[in-house]
């Protein structure tokens, strides 16, 4: 009898999240024609201009100091014609002292300053800080598309270089059932954001995605990409962590010590994120066939420190 491989996806149909940072991000960062499909149609759809041409940048520069504390972003692209745009998914809104909007401020500014050209005047190209959140950022807004940018207290655009767009997950939910023809096309990218990885509403979603290639196009990517165990190892990972992060925050909250433990819950959870990155990165070095670089990339960690692991395993393998 041929003993079945044991394996980390929940089912044979299950599909990754999309809305989890590693999941996010290779969707769009693959250099495949399926991924360039994908990043240039949410991109069109995001900020209603057809995309045509783009160059993916590097981002997330390694942190070689522990305590240098920097931005980081999911996926950043410059345009044809000099525009600018980052993109980012965000799992859930902290509950201590964080602003999310002005997050989103000084990533966007910092693209924009990136942007600025040299000479006598002041000159710039517009840039876009695009963030898909799984949190309603502004109960008060009913849309699930927001777009800010900087205008006067009578409403007076002061300028339209500097753009914040928030694609809001929880507003998208809530618009599911509306029939497709109805939404906009940043809208039905939301519904994929929001229910690719949910098997009770495939149908709909498939009906959502119907002549939208780009969003099939992503559709294809995450569904191939569930098929490797070494993905289930990080939407794991990513889950369990989440969890006891939030059980140990429900505790503290119980037992009136919450802000005592923010800055103890953060260190651990600093730690803990290091260590699942270090233990993805070597689970995909033994398991795919992936270059150190995208491994890196892949799993937020500097180039060196997966070069290390990649020597760890060669004198394992050599010693064994």
């Amino acid at each position: 009898m041929v003993q079945k491989k044991a394996t980390l996806r929940p089912s044979p149909t299950a599909i990754l999240n999309p809305r989890l940072d590693p999941i996010f991000k290779a969707i769009f960062t693959q250099g495949t024609e399926e991924s360039d499909l994908a990043l240039k149609g949410l991109l069109t759809a995001a900020i209603g201009k057809q995309v045509i041409s783009l160059t993916l940048q590097p981002n997330e520069p390694p942190v070689e100091i522990p305590k240098n504390m920097q931005m980081s972003f999911d996926v950043s692209v410059v345009f044809n014609d000099g525009e600018r745009a980052d993109i980012e998914v965000q799992g859930r809104q902290y509950d201590y002292d964080y602003d999310f909007g002005t997050r989103a401020e000084i990533q966007s500014a910092r693209l924009l300053n990136m942007n600025a050209k040299k000479g006598n005047e002041w000159q710039t190209e517009k840039v876009y800080q695009i963030s898909v959140l799984n949190f309603e950022y502004d109960k008060d807004d009913m849309s699930a598309v927001s777009w800010y940018n900087m205008r006067s207290d009578s409403g007076g655009r002061l300028g339209d270089s500097l753009n914040v767009i928030f694609l809001d997950l929880v507003k998208i939910r809530r618009l599911k059932g509306t029939p497709p023809e109805n939404l906009s096309p940043i809208e039905k990218w939301g519904m994929f954001f929001a229910f690719e990885d949910n098997p009770k509403e495939q149908e709909y979603l498939a009906k959502v995605k119907e002549n939208m290639e780009d969003i099939m196009a992503a559709d294809f990517i995450v569904k191939r990409m569930s098929e490797e165990d070494a993905n289930w190892a990080f939407e794991n990972s990513l889950f369990i962590g989440t969890r006891d992060y939030n059980a140990r925050m429900h505790c503290a909250e119980r037992k009136g010590l919450q802000k005592g433990l923010e800055k103890g819950l953060e260190k651990g959870l600093k730690k803990g994120a290091m260590q699942n990155a270090r233990e993805n990165a070597r689970n995909l070095l033994k398991k795919s066939n992936l270059s150190a670089e995208m491994i890196a990339d892949c799993c937020s960690l500097p180039l060196e420190q997966v070069l290390a692991i990649k020597e760890e395993l060669e004198t394992e393998k050599i010693e064994s």
